[in-house]
């Protein structure tokens, strides 16, 4: 049996493994009672036959010893991290790993990972460094800190595991608060958006089981964060609702009975409510100076199609909260403030005034008794009012708008406004004049961020509409990022491999010379090339194995490269906020090409993954190979190696 290193028996356990591990790579291994064993029981089938079943056996059994003892040195190594995030983080996915290998070291190793991540999350929230407190406070929100991760990777093995840390969570949270009751602490806006940590991660958990298919599963472990609204509740039912639309109705339901009778709901709680009943994906809540705070999730999309019932109860909860009388200033401790709840009203009014304009009166008042308390330069203030509200318009409609703002436009600042919102409306649909207008914009800096962001636009539109020709023609000829460019020879390669192979090659050369045009320590760089080999393992695995070693040599003079990072994305900043387009390209990350190699060639891909410089990408390249090797059915059980 393995034991979790640092315990007593490590020392046994590590020269157990590695004996098995030698003494099979020497032949010693007793193949002759196996062999023995199985022709006993088919004593018909020739002796030839069986002695390869039995060779076979044993190979397997070899690479799954080499296999775990690569994970145990690696779950020592990762003792000695100084960077206690990523110690959780290798830890946890080793345990992952491991779990149907040894579950009693793989449950050890959930536990140690579970104290480091606990040590960096409080680390990230150090106040005695503002960076790190705001760092910290992001990453809850995102549902990314380290507590996190080590939940949702046990949760997804052991279902108990995962509720005994949000338990150890929970009673640390409540061990705070209690310490903290003789200083009462003002609910803030963050507060609104975030939760408890608990239940943030609870529902990041239950997201991640939503992203798998497993909706029955996510909503068993969701329920108990299911009473608040929240960014987290909210996602998490806009996600449920493409899935499984009644349940997540349902659950809404019950939020707007919470509510409406809590007496602490405010202006940022209809809010939050609202981006369910229209801008799904998306959560804005607003300051006390009327300052929006946003964020885009996983599911952003279209306004659903509400039963009509839900959405009117929708607008009586909001209207009956909205419309609650204002508290004398010094006394309101809202999260919104006066500020924050005339935005929202804003907001809000033209939605009211289209589906329930008998409820509007309510909020006219409510506009009116604010007047006199919000300054003058905050209900000037258009922060996000109309954001994901109103649809984009068409080519046409975007083209005339356009040309009427043109006519009346006052300075080139505002004629370059007017082109960056029609070339942003026109490539979000493919639409190739978008570059044209792009090119009119006078400011140079913003011109290039336009044309950046507008013809990565279109070369995602020409993806989705599998258009080769248009995508090798922007990728040659478009202001594109080089990681950018990659990508869509990546995607042009991949659409014709079966069609014209030789053409699909040439591409992956054009991309391979544009990675090389990256500069040397730019994770970046290591990406691309990871991206090309991927795409030669089928056609060519021997090149594959060529640029997957020079990417190992990109990535150790990188050092932000991890091998997890697959994502691609292009910002611009408008009167609206910013904009954000994003890709998640698998190739450009290890798991793909190591599964691949590594199947097939698995001490090879060991060795290669050994060569990397960085702990993360080392780590996690080992990991992938180790998992791949697990995961092949084997004869014999590997949980208990003596």
């Amino acid at each position: 049996m393995f034991f979790v290193p640092g315990q007593s028996k490590e020392n046994i356990m590590m020269k157990q493994t590695v004996r098995v591990a030698i003494l099979s790579l020497a032949g010693l291994w007793p193949l002759g009672v196996c062999a023995q064993t199985t022709i006993e029981k088919s004593p018909a089938k020739p002796i030839e036959e069986q002695t390869a079943k039995a060779n076979e056996e044993m190979l397997s059994a070899q690479r799954r010893s080499y296999a775990i003892a690569q994970v145990v040195s690696l779950t020592d190594e990762a003792r000695r991290y100084t960077d206690l995030g990523r110690r959780a983080h290798i830890l946890a996915r080793a345990a992952d790993t491991l779990w149907d290998a040894d579950r009693e070291t793989s449950r050890g190793l959930f536990v140690r990972a579970w104290d480091a991540a606990e040590a960096a999350d409080a680390e990230a929230q150090d106040p005695s460094t503002k960076d790190n407190q705001k760092y910290g406070v992001l990453k809850r929100a995102l549902g990314h800190d380290s507590r996190a991760e080590v939940i949702r990777f046990a949760t997804n093995r052991d279902r108990a595991l995962g509720e005994e840390f949000l338990k150890k969570l929970t009673e640390a949270n409540e061990k705070e608060a209690a310490d903290a009751k003789g200083e009462p602490k003002k609910r803030t806006r963050e507060d609104s958006i975030l939760g408890t940590q608990a239940n943030s991660k609870r529902l990041e958990v239950a997201r991640s089981f939503l992203a798998d298919g497993e909706i029955d599963r996510a909503l068993e472990f969701a329920g108990p964060a299911l009473s608040q609204v929240n960014q987290g509740s909210i996602y998490f039912l806009s996600a449920l609702r493409e899935k499984r639309p009644a349940a997540a109705d349902e659950r809404f339901a019950f939020l707007l009975a919470r509510a409406e009778a809590d007496p602490a709901s405010d202006a940022n709680t209809v809010s939050g409510l609202s981006c369910y009943a229209f801008t799904p994906g998306s959560y804005i809540t607003y300051s006390p100076n009327g300052g929006a705070m946003w964020g885009s999730g996983p599911s952003a999309g279209p306004p659903p199609d509400l039963p009509a019932g839900l959405r009117q109860r929708f607008f009586a909860v909001a209207a009956g909260i909205l419309g609650r009388p204002l508290p004398a200033p010094d006394q309101d401790f809202t999260t919104a403030g006066r500020g924050g709840k005339y935005m929202v009203i804003k907001r809000l009014l033209p939605l009211f005034t289209q589906y329930a304009p008998d409820m509007a009166p309510v909020l006219y008042s409510q506009l009116a008794s604010l007047t006199g308390d919000v300054p003058a330069e905050v209900q000037k203030k258009d922060s996000l009012l109309t954001w994901n509200l109103q649809p984009p318009p068409s080519a046409g409609d975007a083209l005339l708008t356009m040309q009427d703002k043109l006519d009346h436009a006052k300075s080139s600042w505002e004629r370059d406004r007017i082109y960056q919102d029609a070339a942003i409306a026109l490539s979000s649909k493919g639409d190739v004049r978008a570059r044209d207008i792009a090119t009119k914009i006078e400011d140079s800096s913003l011109r290039d961020q336009v044309r950046h962001y507008v013809d990565f636009g279109l070369v995602q539109a020409a993806v989705g509409g599998r258009k080769t020709e248009e995508i090798i023609r922007i990728a040659r000829t478009g202001e594109l990022f080089r990681i950018h460019r990659v990508w869509a020879y990546l995607q042009a390669a991949h659409f014709l491999m079966t069609s014209d192979r030789p053409r699909a090659l040439s591409l992956l050369d054009e991309a391979v010379v544009e990675a090389r045009r990256l500069d040397a320590d730019d994770p970046d760089r290591a990406r691309a090339l990871v991206g090309v080999a991927t795409q030669f393992v089928s056609p060519d695995p021997a090149h594959a194995w060529e640029i997957l070693d020079e990417a190992v040599k990109a990535a150790n003079s990188a050092e932000r490269f991890n091998g997890e990072d697959t994502r691609i994305s292009a910002q611009l900043w408008t009167k609206e906020g910013v904009k954000l387009r994003g890709a998640d390209v698998a190739d450009f990350g290890l798991h793909g090409i190591l599964r691949a190699l590594g199947r097939a060639e698995t001490e090879r891909a060991i060795a290669l993954a050994k060569n990397f410089k960085n702990e993360t990408p080392r780590a996690m390249a080992i990991l992938t190979i180790v998992g791949t090797v697990l995961e092949k059915p084997a004869s014999q059980s590997v949980g208990t190696l003596q």
